[in-house]
């Protein structure tokens, strides 16, 4: 019988995955090859995770790929999986990485790239498929009074009504995409402030759900892969997130040439065990898990995390790791040293 998932033991685990697929892609950053930024960070993730003492299965991965060199969907990994005499010792876990979410901004500089992952008992994460998803997220003062498919003033007021403010006070993160222009002008009408952003919504959403960033909601529409790991984050910090898969391509407008016609898509999704296509999802949805680690460190500096530090004995790393077993949420700032007995650590 397999051991039960223990997230405290795993979690200083998780956080070492995350680090070195942090500081692999940190020194790239700037050098605009995001293919690069983002194939270092898989690869470092993926060679920590397997000494992870687990029975791990990829359930979000980059890509749906079959027997992909990285972290594809379905790839087992942990030390677990090659320890043939006793791999009952090991707890089964279900794994949703994004190794680089942000590539564009590692590439470029830019704030907020982040390495990340979500992890829980067998079933505990959606299996989501690698497409458009419809979101709206937001913190733990707004819960329960949002809804996905109520007119964006309507939900902020609503929003501001719970944080005892005016419309007018609230900021909103919205993906500067041209599907998001009805959006936009929306969010601009009811009086509220717009962040546009280039990449990362997953960081923006878990941004929404804390208190003191001054991000009151994100809205729009994202990966869905990157929806799943959102909602792992907000079952940790009491936030929500609605959301419905989206390949509407009238709806997506000039990104519809990503999105394969809908009968190829609802075809995929009934393989992987959807046969809702409109299902509006929440929190509990998309991460039904009841032990949920949550783990991130930041590539560059952004509004919760801090990028990688290097200097000459070593770097430094700022992560955030949460669990829903613990209720701890911990900022841990990492110095990784690398030089000898000699070696002045700087703070």
């Amino acid at each position: 019988m397999s051991q039960e998932l223990k997230t405290g033991h795993l979690s200083l685990d998780f956080l070492r995955v995350c680090e070195a697929a942090a500081i692999a892609s940190a020194r790239t950053m700037g050098q605009g090859d995001r293919k690069y930024s983002d194939h270092v960070a898989v690869e470092s993730m993926r060679e920590v995770m397997d000494t992870v003492p687990m029975r791990g299965r990829i359930v979000i991965g980059e890509g749906e790929r079959d027997e992909a060199p990285m972290l594809y969907i379905g790839e087992e990994v942990g030390a677990g999986v090659r320890d043939t005499e006793d791999p009952e010792d090991y707890p089964e876990v279900d794994i949703a990485v994004d190794p680089l979410e942000g590539t564009n901004l590692c590439a470029l500089g830019a704030n907020n790239a982040i390495s990340v992952l979500a992890a829980s008992e067998r079933g505990g994460l959606l299996n989501a498929p690698d497409i458009y998803m419809d979101k709206i997220v937001v913190g733990p003062s707004s819960r329960g009074v949002v809804d996905i498919d109520a007119p964006v003033k309507d939900n902020l007021k609503n929003i501001a009504r719970r944080l005892g403010r005016e419309v007018e006070d609230l900021t909103v993160i919205v993906l500067e995409r041209p599907r998001h222009k009805k959006l936009i002008q929306d969010v601009r009408e009811a009086g509220a402030r717009i962040r546009l952003i280039g990449d990362g919504d997953l960081s923006a959403g878990i941004s929404a759900a804390v208190a003191g960033t001054n991000i009151h909601a994100l809205i729009g529409i994202g990966g869905a892969p990157e929806g799943v790991i959102t909602a792992a984050a907000l079952k940790c910090l009491n936030g929500e997130i609605q959301a419905r898969l989206c390949f509407d391509h009238e709806k997506l407008g000039v990104d519809q040439g990503k999105v394969p016609p809908r009968d190829e898509v609802i075809g995929r999704l009934r393989e992987m065990g959807i046969n809702d296509p409109d299902k509006i999802y929440d929190t509990n949805d998309l991460a039904p898990g009841k032990k949920i680690i949550f783990a991130a460190t930041g590539v560059t500096d952004g509004a919760l995390l801090k990028g990688v530090r290097f200097f000459g004995a070593g770097k430094r790393t700022h992560s955030l790791i949460m669990t829903t077993e613990s209720r701890h949420i911990r900022f841990v700032d990492t110095v990784h040293v690398e030089g000898g007995p000699d070696t002045v650590i700087r703070f």
